[in-house]
């Protein structure tokens, strides 16, 4: 286990995906760095840079509104505090990880956040505004992000 990881019970491990280790301090809404960094294996660091360059690229060439904002100096130059879907889907898709939707129009919820309703293995699990690593049932992330039990899983990224 990484020195940057305690483990609590229900099967939580707190985990900043090597944050601290990179240097940063304070609060920040870098969940998708985060659970990159821990699924991927990635240092914090790394995944960082790969993921402000995919949305310098993204800022650059989108004409979304929120890549026009972002261009026009607003918020949404940094991953450190949220990194948009078509950002993280197409860095996990280049880099070969599989995308599987649990939750359809009209089908509610299915999966819960919960590692024995999740398979095996490595993957990031996308639920209500937030990413978060599951490494072999494992939840790993900052705080319990489960809601007890209950909170659906949306779909989730595997290799």
């Amino acid at each position: 286990m990484k020195p940057h990881t305690t483990i609590k019970p229900r099967g939580i491990v707190i985990d900043d995906g090597g944050r601290a280790d990179a240097g940063y301090t304070g609060t920040a809404g870098d969940c998708v760095t985060r659970a990159i960094a821990i699924a991927l294996q990635q240092d914090y660091e790394t995944t960082r840079e790969h993921l402000m360059s995919a949305m310098g690229n993204w800022i650059a060439t989108s004409r979304s509104r929120a890549a026009k904002h972002a261009r026009a100096g607003g918020r949404g130059r940094s991953v450190r505090n949220g990194v948009p879907k078509q950002v993280y889907q197409a860095y996990l898709s280049n880099v070969g990880w599989n995308w599987t939707p649990t939750m359809h129009i009209g089908s509610g919820c299915t999966i819960h956040l919960r590692g024995d309703e999740l398979p095996p293995g490595r993957l990031i699990a996308r639920v209500s505004r937030h990413l978060v690593a599951v490494v072999d049932g494992m939840i790993h992330d900052t705080s319990d992000p489960t809601r007890g039990g209950t909170r659906c899983v949306y779909g989730y990224w595997t290799q």
